[in-house]
């Protein structure tokens, strides 16, 4: 956008901002206090079921070091007991999880209206889901270093601070609500201080972005798509495709701002708060020679817990990296749809279907990245760039917003009429 665009958009629209025109209910808001009030209740309940393991597991191995049994030689998990207790535990922790889930999904799906307050409700569950995911796995691993010590030598050296199972607290599982990574640690490495005019800093870009952002939707993003539902409804590829291109820019403009605002200036505000050591959130996803690089380097939290919980143990298990890439990105094309259909009232499989295609763009751009000099990374810069500008997001918001209006908007009164 160039100044002239900017004037231009006002003599068309005049001013578009309005303060008192959102159509939020109060029942938004008070069903969404209720489902961020839940999720305490969950975690204390993901707490108790560790408190139970670890009891047990400290029971087991009480029981054996008194019967002077090799734990190498005769590991305790070979027991037919134990075993169904492991299941139990585990079933347990899928329930727990699983309903927090399921309750705000339902919630938001059928109770929720505003989007922007159904997406942050499910925004919120989902990082609840995957860490409550982490807890019980990385929990699970560290019982069984702690019944086998042969396999303990292999756990990082950080986690002889808090070693199993004196990590299994309420004030170390709280401290993984909040702390921005969705990986579980006992513990974690800590910077000394907090700086508050740094968190003064990173609130204040958060809040300038914020604003920002809901400016350009209502004043440039949300005439683009008004405009476009005529044309969608009549299926008028060539308008579309202009209306699609002339989207991108700001469509661009506001993710840009909007990663911005949480990975670099909210997500550095909690880590300094929480006194969080490890800042990486995200590295120059920018210059991503292929796709593939750009979906390892730009969300690193999610990229870890991916890594670290379905990748690695599918590989681990004898499966190809192949089909352990296509996993991950199966799940994460589930994360989103639940993500964008679920606040829209609108379960598309556009998101879907969005994560699936990033697999054969990922296969054709990899021998780009590996090509001897600058040429063949630049190529597949360009190929990112332009999926990511033209073909993902815009086309997303497009489809999303037009099946919204269908549903309680102008397009429904159009078909009723």
């Amino acid at each position: 956008m160039n100044l002239r665009l900017v004037f231009e958009n006002f003599m068309k629209y005049g001013v578009l901002v309005c303060i008192r025109c959102h159509d939020y209910r109060r029942n938004d808001i008070l069903l969404s206090t209720m489902l961020y009030g839940l999720v305490p209740c969950h975690l204390f309940l993901a707490y108790i079921i560790e408190l139970g393991a670890a009891q047990h597991a400290k029971g087991a191995l009480g029981r054996v070091k008194r019967s002077d049994s090799d734990l190498d030689k005769k590991p305790i998990q070979s027991s037919r007991s134990f075993q169904a207790t492991w299941y139990t535990i585990a079933w347990a922790h899928a329930i727990n999880i699983t309903s927090c889930l399921l309750v705000t999904t339902y919630v938001v799906y059928y109770h929720t209206h505003h989007p922007m307050i159904g997406t942050i409700c499910q925004v919120h569950a989902i990082i609840v889901w995957l860490k409550n995911c982490s807890y019980a796995f990385t929990n699970r691993d560290l019982r069984h270093a702690y019944l086998n010590p042969s396999s303990a030598a292999t756990l990082p050296e950080l986690y002889s601070q808090c070693p199993y199972p004196r990590n299994v607290t309420i004030s170390n599982l709280a401290y993984f609500w909040w702390a921005p990574t969705l990986v579980y640690q006992p513990v974690y490495p800590r910077s000394t201080s907090i700086r508050w005019l740094f968190v003064t800093k990173r609130l204040a870009e958060c809040f300038g972005l914020s604003m920002f952002i809901w400016l350009a939707s209502a004043q440039y993003a949300a005439p683009v798509l008004r405009n476009s539902l005529d044309k969608m409804a009549t299926l008028d590829i060539a308008s579309i495709i202009e209306r699609l291109m002339k989207l991108s820019t700001i469509s661009l403009i506001i993710w840009l701002a909007g990663f911005f605002a949480i990975f670099q200036s909210v997500l550095n505000a909690l880590a300094e708060v929480m006194r969080f050591g490890d800042r990486e959130f995200y590295t120059e996803w920018w210059n991503s020679p292929s796709v593939g690089s750009y979906w390892r380097t730009w969300n690193k939290p999610v990229y870890h817990f991916m890594r670290r919980h379905i990748y690695s143990p599918l590989v681990g298990r004898g499966f190809s990296n192949g089909f352990a890439s296509t996993m991950v990105f199966v799940f994460s094309g589930l994360l989103h749809e639940l993500l964008v259909g679920i606040p829209t009232h609108n379960i598309l499989g556009v998101a879907f279907i969005g994560m699936m295609v990033q697999l054969p763009m990922i296969y054709l751009t990899a021998p780009l990245e590996k090509m001897q000099g600058i040429n063949g990374r630049v190529v597949g810069n360009c190929i990112f760039w332009i999926s990511f500008c033209l073909v993902g997001q815009p086309l997303a918001a497009l489809m999303y917003f037009f099946a919204w209006q269908g549903k309680y908007g102008s397009v429904s009164r159009l078909e009723k009429g």
